[in-house]
């Protein structure tokens, strides 16, 4: 505290399904945390966001950096001020080794996308993501829910009263599905079916990021479908290991960006290019161009604030960067 104002540091992660914010102040103590759907509007979920953050915080909290993560980082990290944009990965880790030191791997599955991290003395030694099967994801848990019409939230529950678990082709959303709707009609009870699903869940993760490579305790589980105990299950089952499910396990990437734009603010005197809570007050737009300036034709995005152009990504040169 200083001035009598108490620092802090803001971390925005937005991903495709969900958006997620941590601010934590200069001890590593969250003064405030939220989890919110993206809805397909990254800037209106950004918006909202931080209004419903700002609420919750002290008058006296003042936000000295802010780092930004995920899929949509960039766009975050303009719509915001960000002080620093890094990627998921580098989140994940510095959150989930601040919180477990003695992190070995990461498991985090999220809504459209699944990552393995392999850490060793807290440094990332490899790392394998997944995002083009969403029979390793959350989505593939969503879609079931919805179709079997029950919340999402019971799965974990009612998978957990099952003692025999029928075996599900998890491989493919189309294969599983379809094996699924057999299961049914054979008259098997929903909860060894939806046991099933969150067994193929896990095989399918395994299979496709864990493939050759060694997983070392501690193993830690994070990710949004980390709030459901049977997966956790079925990860100790197949990996027969202990898992751990951190503290705020589902903005970990919110916190480590948290503590890298702390470890900015420390860097460089707390100089930060945050626009404020009050963003909604500007009106941000986002189109997309195909640069026609070589053969490489790249996809260029382009951000404006107010009609004016803001900022620029996507060319494997630098043509379009300068504003």
């Amino acid at each position: 505290m200083s001035d009598g104002y108490i620092d802090a540091y803001l971390g925005i992660d937005v991903g495709s399904v969900t958006t997620k914010f941590a601010v934590l102040d200069d001890h590593c103590s969250l003064l405030a945390r939220l989890y919110t759907r993206t809805d397909g509007r990254p800037i209106d979920a950004i918006q909202k966001g931080l209004r419903n953050v700002a609420v919750g915080l002290a008058s006296t909290v003042r936000i000295r950096a802010v780092g930004t993560t995920g899929s949509a980082r960039q766009l975050a990290g303009v719509i915001v001020g960000a002080d620093v944009v890094k990627n998921e990965i580098t989140a994940h880790a510095i959150a989930t080794a601040h919180y477990v030191p003695s992190v070995g791997t990461i498991i985090e599955i999220g809504g459209q996308d699944s990552k393995l991290i392999l850490l060793q003395d807290g440094l990332v030694t490899d790392f394998a993501m997944n995002t083009v099967c969403a029979a390793g994801t959350g989505s593939f848990l969503d879609q079931q829910a919805y179709r079997l019409n029950i919340p999402i939230e019971k799965i974990g529950p009612l998978a957990l009263e099952s003692d025999s678990p029928v075996r599900i082709a998890g491989r493919c959303t189309v294969f599983a599905e379809s094996d699924m709707i057999h299961k049914q009609q054979m008259g098997h009870p929903l909860p060894d079916i939806l046991a099933g699903l969150c067994q193929a869940l896990a095989r399918n993760f395994l299979n496709n990021l864990a493939l050759n490579k060694t997983l070392h305790p501690q193993i830690v589980f994070q990710g949004g479908v980390a709030a459901n105990a049977s997966m956790v299950r079925a990860l100790e089952q197949e990996l027969d290991m202990p898992v751990t499910v951190p503290p705020n396990y589902d903005v970990m990437g919110a916190i480590g960006a948290s503590l890298l734009a702390r470890e900015h603010a420390a860097r460089n005197g707390g100089t930060t290019q945050f626009k404020g809570f009050e963003t909604d007050q500007l009106v941000y737009a986002t189109r997309a161009f195909e640069c026609k300036g070589c053969s490489n034709h790249c996809e260029i995005v382009s951000i404006t604030v107010n009609d004016e152009p803001a900022a620029r990504w996507g060319g494997r040169c630098r043509k379009w960067d300068v504003l």
